[in-house]
């Protein structure tokens, strides 16, 4: 990419300085003093959910960096639509990795240089090579190291370059959530299974996250877990195996076993803080508000194993100049520790953990990393305690629950039938 014209280049120099250095105090990253009261900040406008665009988030990066980022939260499907049709209503998006096929051949982002990124080095090899250890399944479907690296054909591989098409930050692996004061607690790694989602014992208690490429997942899972259907390769079914899938789906909705679908966050957690359900499709987040409101969920480790995502960090192709450098500082802020540090206490985690760990405790890292059993009351990122003393994280360590992925959240070849058969699914 060509050097860009600018009409303040101090300015300029600033936040280029900015984006390539570690965003360690407010003080080393605050806008320059030297700037005339008539500039105004930059602001950036970051696309994404609510599950990373908190204001918490928000307010510490506008403190440590001296811009003013405006945040859009909203469900997934609609984010994704608005920056795969509009690259000028934002300049990062932040979402998942299964939404980088649609973006990058939607010709909505640009390539994310490497020299730019400050803390490119410290990204452990699940995003890299795809294993978090050597014992690692890698897990079917787009697995992130596949989407990474923009390749000289214009296309995305594994095969390392000087461009990526996502920078490397938060991921989790996702499962259900259940209500233990109603369903009696699973076993992680045993007796907790995908299929409970299609339980009868739950009819009209189930709802399952409105998302295609990831609800459709929980799904595939919970019918293969119940025995009532098998795929060749789950993580690009075909247009037969989804007319299966979505024929078993529709019957169970037919007879009321689902509550609903949910679009956000909050959504969820208002579906069973209500008592409107007792298990559904959840992210972390959720769960942890749950525990802090005094709701025991419980975050299920299947023995089918998890469905996995990675967050993407993505540049919008309209961004250039002064946005443009304020976007790489506020990439790189994201790998800075602190941001890494808040968002562990949410369940999530990021792509070089070591840094953020200084900004821990030794009970939070203890408890949200190496699954060890909690040595005193944790707070979640709402402040409220969401983690008792002595209780131990489902499904373990970081390690531990990297290795048993089942799938990723996947664009899959039939992507397009998929999105008619789930909008049948939740119009019928």
């Amino acid at each position: 990419m060509g050097k860009q014209n600018c009409d303040q280049p101090d300015r300029r120099e600033f936040l280029k300085t900015c984006g390539c250095m570690a965003a360690g105090t407010a003080t080393a990253l605050a806008f320059p003093g030297i700037i005339s009261a008539r500039d105004s900040k930059p602001t950036i406008r970051v696309v994404g959910t609510h599950v990373t665009l908190q204001d918490a988030l928000r307010q510490k990066a506008e403190q440590d960096l001296g811009i003013n980022i405006e945040f859009y939260p909203g469900g997934s499907a609609e984010v994704l639509l608005k920056a795969s049709t509009d690259p000028s209503s934002f300049d990062l998006y932040e979402q998942w990795s299964n939404s980088i096929n649609i973006l990058w051949q939607a010709n909505t982002i640009q390539p994310i240089s490497i020299n730019k990124l400050t803390y490119w080095d410290e990204i452990n090899n699940l995003t890299k090579k795809g294993r978090i250890s050597p014992n690692a399944r890698i897990g079917l479907g787009d697995a992130p190291y596949k989407l990474l690296y923009a390749q000289s054909d214009g296309s995305l591989g594994s095969d390392q370059s000087g461009e990526i098409s996502f920078l490397p930050y938060v991921h989790n692996t996702d499962s259900f959530g259940y209500n233990s004061a109603v369903i009696a607690k699973g076993v992680p790694y045993e007796t907790e299974s995908w299929g409970w989602l299609l339980d009868e014992r739950y009819n009209g208690k189930v709802a399952l996250v409105n998302a295609p490429t990831i609800g459709l997942f929980d799904a595939a899972l919970a019918t293969k877990a119940r025995g009532l259907m098998d795929f060749k390769d789950m993580g690009n079914m075909t247009r037969e195996e989804l007319d299966e899938l979505f024929k078993i789906m529709v019957d169970f909705k037919k007879r009321g076993h689902f509550r609903g679908v949910w679009s956000s966050v909050p959504h969820s957690v208002e579906l069973m803080r209500s008592g409107q359900v007792t298990i559904q499709s959840m992210f972390s987040p959720a769960v942890s508000a749950l525990n802090g409101m005094g709701i025991p969920c419980i975050y299920a480790a299947p023995k089918e194993g998890y469905r996995a995502w990675h967050g993407v960090m993505c540049l919008s192709r309209k961004s250039r100049g002064e946005r443009q450098e304020a976007a790489y500082a506020f990439m790189n802020w994201w790998l800075s520790g602190w941001p890494g540090a808040f968002i562990a206490r949410q369940g999530y985690y990021i792509s070089n953990p070591e840094r953020a760990r200084k900004h821990m405790s030794r009970a939070e890292w203890d408890y949200w990393y190496d699954g060890k059993p909690a040595s005193e009351a944790l707070r979640g990122t709402d402040g409220k305690i969401s983690v008792q003393p002595g209780e131990v994280r489902t499904g373990g360590s970081y390690t531990k629950r990297f290795e048993n992925i089942a799938v990723w959240n996947t664009v899959m070849d039939t992507y397009e039938y998929s999105l008619l058969k789930w909008n049948e699914f939740v119009l019928t």
